[in-house]
């Protein structure tokens, strides 16, 4: 697992299987990806839960807005959330 940074936000590949959390921003990175995570609604104060998690934790599958989205542990990295 990653370490939360100091201001406490933790990333998505934090979290476990049934955890429930809201994602609270975006860390800096590859600018067309982050653009993609907010195309498909992955914007700040969105609520979510990690349905499934791979063995060795990438992918990650989180289900958001009624459906399922599968991202890799470095892209799910980008997401910084809380755990509700």
């Amino acid at each position: 697992m990653s370490t939360p940074e100091i201001d406490g936000a933790l990333g998505l590949g934090d979290l476990v299987v049934g955890d429930r959390g809201r994602i609270t921003g975006l860390r800096r990175g590859d600018r067309s990806y982050r653009e993609k995570l907010l195309s498909m609604g992955l914007t700040p104060g969105t609520e979510f839960s990690v349905t499934r998690l791979a063995p060795l934790g990438d992918p990650v599958e989180i289900a958001v807005r009624g459906f399922a989205i599968s991202l890799r542990k470095g892209e799910a990295q980008l997401l910084r959330v809380e755990r509700l």
